[in-house]
């Protein structure tokens, strides 16, 4: 099972906002020796999520969504969810229960009485409008949830809401957790074009299985001026060896190795 992240907003793509889910989803999962398989970043397009969304659902993979599940007009991944599901919205009953106590809660804070029946009430009672059959995702911040079909799972575009919603989404899936170690192992070269270390990059991937090797170019590094990053990743019982093998033939090769990197 890979994992993938969808980051959904059109305040995005046009830049009036600054994506920080990307770093945060990375981060959590590195914390859980986890990667990040593919991202995407789609706008608020409620026919390009459907075809997006099926492909999800239809992945295998975790997946998290970020964004678009209000009930304003341009919120359109709910009702995108359930027509790649192929399944009708309706309201969930635990989500309706939480969003009740948080309209109790914020009539309480205004000196307010709340009122199941008022429009602004139902207006919020849209947002556990979900596919049916969902499971709902814990909202800390304001107990307004997200929801999650399979193994696709839907949070708010708000950080201080979203960033807590993906750590417990990954926190149902303990079988993928790994060991948090040593999962990279990199160097810099100096002296030595990509073209010609390829070879030598495939034959360790080849000799290696579960590992990865990268090459990372520089024309300019601040540091190390023109420059590739060599490395390999992966499986953490053949990392050390793999990398031994990757450092003898760059020095065959006649390369200059400048800094060794462990992550």
């Amino acid at each position: 099972m890979q994992v993938g992240l969808i980051i959904i907003g059109d305040e995005i793509l046009s830049g009036k906002r600054q994506d920080s889910h990307l770093a945060k989803f990375i981060a959590l999962l590195s914390e859980r020796g986890m990667q990040l398989a593919w991202a995407q970043y789609l706008g608020d397009d409620r026919a390009l999520l459907a075809a997006r969304l099926r492909e999800a659902f239809a992945s295998g993979d975790l997946v998290v969504s970020c964004g678009g599940i209000g009930a304003t007009p341009d919120d359109h991944t709910r009702q995108a969810a359930a027509e790649a599901l192929g399944r009708p919205l309706a309201l969930h009953a635990e989500a309706r229960e939480l969003i009740w106590q948080r309209i109790l809660k914020m009539a309480e804070e205004q000196g307010t009485t709340a009122d199941p029946e008022h429009a602004d009430s139902r207006r919020r009672f849209e947002m556990g409008v979900f596919p049916q059959g969902a499971g709902i995702v814990p909202n800390p911040y304001n107990k307004i949830p997200g929801f999650f079909v399979g193994d696709v799972h839907f949070v708010p575009g708000f950080p201080v809401m979203a960033h807590p919603m993906m750590a417990w989404v990954l926190d149902r899936y303990p079988q993928l957790h790994r060991q948090v170690g040593v999962l990279e192992r990199s160097l810099i070269v100096q002296g030595a074009m990509e073209a010609s270390l390829t070879p030598l990059m495939e034959a360790v991937e080849a000799e290696f299985g579960g590992i990865k090797v990268f090459s990372l170019p520089s024309v300019d590094h601040p540091q190390w001026g023109r420059c590739i990053e060599l490395g390999v990743k992966g499986d953490a019982a053949q990392l050390s060896l793999a990398y031994d093998a990757l450092k003898r033939g760059v020095t065959a090769f006649g390369a200059s190795i400048g800094t060794e990197m462990v992550r």
